[in-house]
């Protein structure tokens, strides 16, 4: 093929370049996954009843495949009629002449329960899956930490269609799923889909429980902190932490009851606005605080984050917890927060116990919001255009999956680079869409990266913690 002519040279094109790839980064992966043993450990996961004599694709293959594809950005099956047939995909997969088809992949989706069982003989184990995520987040760690916080929310999946089990929210004013998300800092526990009207805090005790319980098998004398906005201030909740040592700290809604009893404090944070002369203060208030109805079964301490600003009324949130100025995360808290302010010259305030447990504490469950988004837009944890809900949970496990992936790169690869703190998105454009060459001999196979490739010390450091001894 001719093109214009660049100076005095021709400038010609030509499909000889022989086994080229876009995504040769995939090697990083393919390491990541075989360090964590991933696929293996998620095919145990799954019934599988073919016969073995008419077998060509293995199911961590399967799985291997259509994870890794969603990593590199490849978010519906039908991107696997031309994926199959990729040099760099292919290593990921005992197969070498050519990966599963669209089709095949759809038949790990549409399991026994959902799909024609004659040709759908795979089916998943929701519940091991789920302990799966817990099993990975505990290998990351070599020694057990002295305290961990699960951060539990829901979201929202809006669906264009009739699936099954997908309803109107009224909150989020669209039809669709509510999701239910737990995570330990930037480590994923729990990914399930409910239907969506149902209760925002639905399942979240049996969710707690059994991931609790499967962290104190390992780490009994772990501390655990339940985190969560108002949505999840619920009897079975709280009494279930209670009787299990599990502290919390939940957002409360506001009401006329809650306002009374700060009254004290708003009354000072004005006056003191006032006599400083201040446009705006920000003050706390602490106190104990039981419903009406007595459903919390016992008075808990109650902040109140109190927003006094000139000519604007007060602007006032709650938050209630079992921790106290005794707990050690809250001494611990004071104290940072004590030296903080001594080195700031600032003078110390009544209110330090409150603001630590509202600024230290609660505040910064706002990270998982970033992780949510990093499942839901990055990695397709918004897709669920299957018409079967059990069709639909299984994407979102696996587009979970592919999160674990993607995060166990990024805290071992990754570490103290530019990347160490990058969305999936920015890891999947600097280290995996690399143009690269395959070409395959008797004795390896080689993989030649482009010489202009602009982040080869950044490779070349993820590749040597890959390959590390474990």
């Amino acid at each position: 093929m001719l093109f214009s002519s660049q100076g005095k040279k021709q400038v010609v094109a030509a499909f000889d370049g022989g086994e080229i790839t876009s995504d040769g980064g995939v090697v990083l992966l393919r390491q990541a996954a075989r360090r964590m043993n991933l696929f293996s450990r998620l095919a145990g996961c799954f019934w599988d009843e073919r016969d073995a004599r008419y077998i060509r694709h293995d199911l961590p293959d399967l799985l291997a495949q259509r994870v890794t594809g969603l990593a590199l950005g490849y978010e519906d099956l039908n991107d696997h009629d031309s994926l199959c047939l990729d040099p760099a995909l292919r290593l990921m997969s005992k197969e070498t002449d050519k990966l599963a088809s669209s089709v095949t992949l759809g038949r790990v989706e549409c399991c026994t329960t959902t799909g024609n069982k004659r040709y759908h003989k795979l089916s998943p184990r929701f519940y091991k899956m789920q302990e799966l995520l817990c099993d990975l987040f505990l290998d990351h760690h070599k020694q057990p930490p002295h305290d961990i916080i699960l951060d539990i929310d829901a979201t929202d999946i809006e669906v264009h269609g009739h699936q099954e089990m997908s309803a109107w929210n009224g909150y989020y004013e669209q039809r669709g799923f509510l999701p239910l998300y737990i995570f330990c800092g930037p480590h994923l526990l729990w990914a399930q889909l409910r239907e969506g009207d149902c209760d925002g805090a639905k399942g979240a005790r049996r969710a707690i429980s059994t991931i609790v319980k499967q962290i104190r098998k390992s780490w009994p004398e772990v501390d655990i902190l339940v985190r969560a906005d108002s949505g999840f201030v619920r009897k079975p909740l709280i009494r279930w932490c209670k009787a299990n040592r599990v502290d919390f700290i939940f957002g409360l809604a506001r009401n006329s009851y809650l306002l009374r009893k700060a009254t004290q404090a708003r009354s000072q944070t004005s006056k003191q606005r006032v006599q400083e002369g201040r446009t705006f203060l920000k003050n706390f208030g602490l106190f104990a605080h039981i419903p009406k109805t007595g459903s919390w079964g016992r008075p808990y301490n109650v902040i109140a984050k109190i927003e006094d600003r000139e000519g604007s009324d007060q602007h006032v949130r709650f938050l209630m917890t079992s921790l106290d100025e005794t707990c050690p995360r809250v001494i611990r808290g004071v104290k940072e927060a004590r030296k903080e302010m001594a080195r700031n010259k600032q003078p110390l305030g009544k209110d330090i116990v409150a603001r630590v447990l509202y600024e230290k504490i609660y505040c910064p469950r706002g990270d998982m919001e970033n992780r949510i988004k990093d499942c839901q837009l990055d990695l397709f944890g918004h897709r669920a255009s299957a018409h079967k809900f059990r069709s639909n949970y299984l994407r979102l496990l696996l587009e979970g999956f592919a999160y674990v992936l993607m995060t166990h790169l990024r805290l071992k690869a990754l570490k103290g680079t530019i990347l160490s703190q990058a969305a999936p998105h920015t890891i999947r454009l600097k280290l995996f869409k690399i143009g690269a060459k395959v070409t395959r001999s008797v004795r390896r196979i080689k993989l030649s990266f482009p010489d202009a490739y602009p982040c080869q010390s950044l490779f070349f450091t993820a590749w040597q913690r890959l390959m590390a001894p474990i």
